[in-house]
């Protein structure tokens, strides 16, 4: 086709984050109303790519390629396959709710003295952040892909340090200094891991002569590409290392706690549900295709990795107290999962771990925007400042019960189906570490259940007793995620259609079959 879609549906949320920092400070309304009309513009065009993508053709379709940087060979480079267009579609539907929670974030606030934070920026490094994570997903050039990987940092660190939480339990100078501490963090972790993957670009670069993905892995496929293998060891490791960073991956996962802790509820959805995926987007993307033989030679050690992930993130999330960092640990296990299944190299397991990537970000919007809704009314992160809201706020608890059901992936809620083909995947090619890592799904049983009887059960304590229930805005939020929860639950095909042959392709890349059933022959 002649026009440019992939292009478009990244250029559009980038121009919309240019046009909405334009308003002027006074017009708040119109910044919201802008980007939240950006935004539902991207997601139709997600839609027109979902639409247009055959499952059955071509791996990358939509392609786009125009000379760059000539003398370093760089190409502007785009195309999609059937992972790609899940993960482009997943992240232009959940923009518009991220933006229509957090419609009041950036509200002018009273702390003593009259202070205005700019409303206009707040949606723009959101609109921003989209772009960068669209084209991410879109790219097939290496370098053009290492670009937006970084520079999706900038307005995240933004987004971190100058809107966070305001609910702090030690008043606003503690969360002025705790949101400093998150975003330096946040940037410093992800920027260590960008450096290293950089030296492993330009060593890819010396090895090929070039950035083209599709070129690389057909002249592998060929032969007329050949790495030494330790040379191929160290370049897998340079870009693993920058997406278990982002992802993020036992025990490199440190810096996610304290991002998500200290954002407002919005922007932690938009750092694990949206940003944070790139970074197992990519291990399926570059790190397999790219390194195939390395991948295998480094298999072992995070299927370990992983598996500490599961376990570790979810013993932590069951001795939080903080609702948020909760929710937080919950994801480093979730991600665990992931990544298990990317490195379980079957079938099952990377398209398990494929459709965990869309049903987490859908699963982890809800309980994320509720619990945001819910802390906006009582102004405190603590589990303990709760108690009885069910009987106070039955829509909002409902809500609520769902989110975290699908967290803990209850049969006929979506997030069950991935983490079953995990499970399924990992175990026929490595049974101890798939019996053990079936410890989360009880851990998760424990920290979501426990979660929701402190907050929502129970007498009904003073400071929650007039407490609203979910207004209009926010049923609008929810209603859709919890929907989606339910329907992707019952009927995931439609998902698994897209992704499944890019995964057949992906097994391929790295010379991988599923094993076969072990049966005893009939006497």
């Amino acid at each position: 086709m002649s026009f440019p879609l992939l292009t478009a549906t990244a250029a559009l949320p980038a121009v919309g984050a240019l046009a909405t920092a334009a308003v002027p400070a006074a017009r708040r309304t119109t910044a919201k109303w802008l980007a939240l009309t950006v935004s539902l513009a991207t997601f139709v065009l997600a839609a027109v790519i979902a639409v247009r993508f055959e499952p059955g053709g071509a791996r990358y379709q939509l392609t786009e390629s125009h000379a760059w940087i000539k003398d370093f060979g760089v190409r502007y480079e785009l195309g999609v396959d059937g992972i790609a267009v899940a993960l482009v579609a997943l992240t232009a539907l959940l923009i518009p709710f991220v933006i229509l929670a957090g419609w009041h974030d950036a509200d002018p606030m009273e702390t003593g003295s009259r202070r205005w934070r700019p409303t206009q920026g707040f949606f723009a490094l959101i609109l921003a952040v989209e772009a960068m994570v669209i084209l991410s997903f879109e790219a097939t050039d290496v370098f053009v892909f290492y670009i937006f990987f970084e520079a999706m940092l900038i307005p995240m660190y933004f987004l971190i340090g100058g809107f966070g939480d305001r609910a702090h339990e030690h008043g606003e100078k503690a969360a002025s200094t705790q949101r400093s501490y998150a975003a330096v963090k946040f940037l410093l972790y992800n920027l260590a891991g960008g450096l290293i993957m950089l030296a492993a670009v330009i060593g890819l670069y010396v090895q090929a002569g070039n950035f083209s993905l599709p070129e690389i892995v057909q002249a592998r496929a060929s032969g007329s590409l050949h790495m030494a293998t330790s040379t191929e060891r160290w370049l897998f490791l340079g870009f693993f290392f920058a997406f278990a960073v982002k992802a993020p991956l036992w025990p490199l996962h440190t810096w996610l706690p304290n991002a998500m802790g200290e954002a407002t509820a919005p922007v932690a959805v938009l750092i694990t549900a949206v940003v944070d995926k790139v970074g197992t987007f990519a291990m399926l993307r570059f790190c397999l295709q790219l390194f195939p033989e390395a991948s295998k030679w480094a298999t072992p050690v995070i299927l370990v990795l992983a598996l500490i992930s599961i376990i570790y993130g979810a013993l932590l999330a069951v001795g939080q107290r903080d609702i948020k960092r909760l929710v937080a640990y919950a994801s480093i296990s979730h991600f665990g999962f992931i990544i298990l299944g990317i490195f379980a190299m079957t079938s099952q397991g990377q398209s398990g771990a494929t459709l965990y990537m869309v049903n987490h970000g859908i699963s982890t919007a809800a309980l994320m925007l509720v619990a945001g809704f819910l802390i906006s009314r009582r102004g405190s992160r603590l589990i303990a400042d709760y108690g009885g809201v069910q009987k106070v706020a039955p829509v909002l608890a409902g809500t609520f019960l769902i989110g975290s059901l699908a967290t803990l992936s209850l049969p006929g809620l979506a997030p069950f189906v991935s983490e079953f083909l995990v499970l399924v995947g990992t175990f026929t090619r490595h049974p101890a570490i798939g019996i053990i890592a079936t410890l989360g799904i009880v851990l998760a049983a424990l920290y979501t259940l426990v979660l929701y009887q402190r907050t929502m059960t129970g007498p009904v304590k003073a400071e929650v007793a007039e407490m609203p229930d979910l207004r209009v805005r926010e049923l609008l939020v929810v209603a859709p995620l919890i929907a989606l929860l339910i329907f992707l639950g019952v009927y995931p095909k439609p998902v698994a259609d897209i992704v499944n042959p890019a995964v057949r392709q992906t097994m391929s890349d790295v010379h991988q079959t599923d094993p076969q059933p072990k049966v005893e022959a009939a006497k």
